[in-house]
């Protein structure tokens, strides 16, 4: 994939050729991505989604797999769907568009509880949280 970094973290139970042979089942072949490590052992892992819906709970069950064995407490995996509960960049981009819109058009005066509603309706705070 050239949205990879050259390097990057995999669990040592995958070997080369499972990699190589799993990233052709992701989207723009992005193989799950080790993104950030708690001292306590827990990962976040980044992935895209599988193309090929048949093989996704093999390929899922496999990687999981690999990242449990090397958790130091061997935990499970706790799988979440950030397209579900996040916000796509468009409407991140937009929220922003109008937040400074919101800053430049309207001075923060006595008129604060309008300025405020519509410091809301931005939606910014609610994405940046």
């Amino acid at each position: 994939s050239t949205s990879l970094p050259e390097y990057f973290v995999v669990p040592s139970s995958l070997a080369d050729q499972d990699l190589k042979l799993f990233s052709y089942s992701f989207i723009g072949r992005r193989m799950p991505l080790w993104s950030w490590n708690h001292p306590n052992g827990s990962a976040l892992v980044r992935m895209a989604n599988i193309k090929d819906v048949l093989q996704q709970r093999r390929i899922d069950q496999r990687i999981c797999n690999a990242i449990t064995r090397s958790h130091p407490l061997r935990s499970d995996v706790y799988k979440s769907d950030l397209d579900k509960c996040l916000p796509n960049i468009q409407e991140i981009q937009a929220a922003h568009i109008k937040l400074k819109q919101l800053c430049v058009n309207e001075p923060f005066d006595e008129n604060e509880e309008k300025w405020l509603s519509s410091l809301e309706n931005t939606h910014w705070l609610e994405y940046i949280r």
